[in-house]
């Protein structure tokens, strides 16, 4: 992946705003980077048109492209109407992983001892999400019965990415399912755990029941995290992760395809937050979570300019809410515009300065 070309999923209400805002600072005079932008139309609207064609037409461009910036989307609540365009899309990328990573904000105070970065890694697919359900018997006698499933092949693309990211970051990989009670399901995801420890022997490598995973993590030593997850779990320490630091205005989430080698082959970044419709038209909202998504997928191609504008973009971010540029949601007084505005500035003095250097 070169991170030249990205296709663009457009969304519904404050997610489309904030997501116009990340692409302005991917402008090429803001970045120094010529990209490319295939558009597909995912509001609601449209999708409900297209009855959902436009979102498998878009999963098809990141299949081809392999990088895929998507706004927040709303989901309708009828069972008839077009549901989420998420399903689709994890689906039809062959996404296997979904990645979300809390970090401090500077001036943001977090809950008790976190500061360093957590990130969950759980299963994209499988699992408690789309599994087969049905009562039987009548009044007291009533039971509810689910199937679920799991697949040994999503089980080790979760716990190889977990490694390969606490390799890069210098992250303990932590935590785990119940696999006391459940050894041959949720036992799986803790086998392959292993067996990634065992081919990435200088990671440090701290297997915990997901009770206790919950339990140790609101009395954390600060040190960076990387945690496995199964589907469910994942969903619900992600809930819990990301407020830890205060805000998930920090916070990205990346669906990942793997090639054989587990090696991303196909990534799609949106902000972890939803379309915040109360928000539409108002200009206050926080576009740095949408940015910080925007860089992400810079910084995963093999492109060397966009991985250097990838880090200008991330420190231009956490740099202006360090010196008080700040939106509404962080105590501050700055408008959408105003922060995408300042950190496009911040983003285009480093790289001058660095080229210089």
């Amino acid at each position: 992946m070169d991170a030249k070309t990205i296709v663009v999923l457009e969304g519904d209400d404050t997610g489309q705003e904030l997501l116009d805002e990340a692409l302005r600072v991917l402008a090429p005079d803001v970045v120094g980077v010529e990209l490319e932008f295939l558009r597909y139309d995912l509001s609601l609207e449209n999708r409900r048109a297209t009855a959902n064609a436009v979102v498998y037409e878009a999963a098809a461009a990141i299949r081809e492209v392999g990088m895929g910036l998507k706004a927040a989307t709303i989901t309708p609540e009828g069972a008839d109407d077009v549901g989420s365009p998420n399903r689709i899309l994890r689906e039809e990328i062959g996404g296997k992983v979904i990645v979300r990573t809390g970090r401090r904000i500077p001036g943001v105070v977090p809950l008790g001892g976190v500061h360093a970065p957590i990130s969950i890694v759980r299963m994209a697919v499988g699992d408690a999400y789309g599994a087969k359900e049905w009562r039987e018997g009548e009044g007291d006698d009533e039971v509810a019965l689910r199937t679920e499933r799991i697949e040994r092949r999503i089980c080790r693309a979760v716990a190889e990415y977990s490694f390969r990211l606490a390799e890069r970051t210098g992250a303990k990989v932590f935590g785990g399912p119940k696999y006391t009670v459940s050894p041959v399901y949720e036992g799986m995801l803790k086998e392959e755990m292993d067996a990634a420890a065992a081919r990435h022997e200088d990671v440090v490598y701290e297997p915990q029941l997901i009770d206790a995973t919950f339990a140790l993590l609101v009395a954390a030593s600060g040190e960076p995290l990387v945690i496995p997850a199964l589907n469910r779990d994942g969903d619900i320490l992600s809930d819990l992760v990301l407020p830890l630091f205060g805000s998930i205005a920090g916070s990205e989430s990346l669906l990942i395809a793997f090639d054989e080698d587990y090696a991303p082959r196909a990534l799609m970044a949106e902000a972890a937050h939803g379309t915040a419709p109360s928000l539409k038209g108002k200009n206050v909202a926080n576009p740095m979570a949408m940015i910080l998504a925007a860089a992400a997928l810079l910084a995963h191609g093999d492109n060397d300019e966009a991985q250097r504008a990838a880090r200008a973009v991330r420190e231009a971010c956490l740099e202006a809410v360090a010196q008080g540029i700040r939106t509404a949601d962080l105590s501050g007084h700055a408008s959408t515009t105003e922060f995408t505005d300042e950190v496009s500035s911040r983003v285009r003095a480093k790289l001058d300065v660095w080229a210089s250097l």
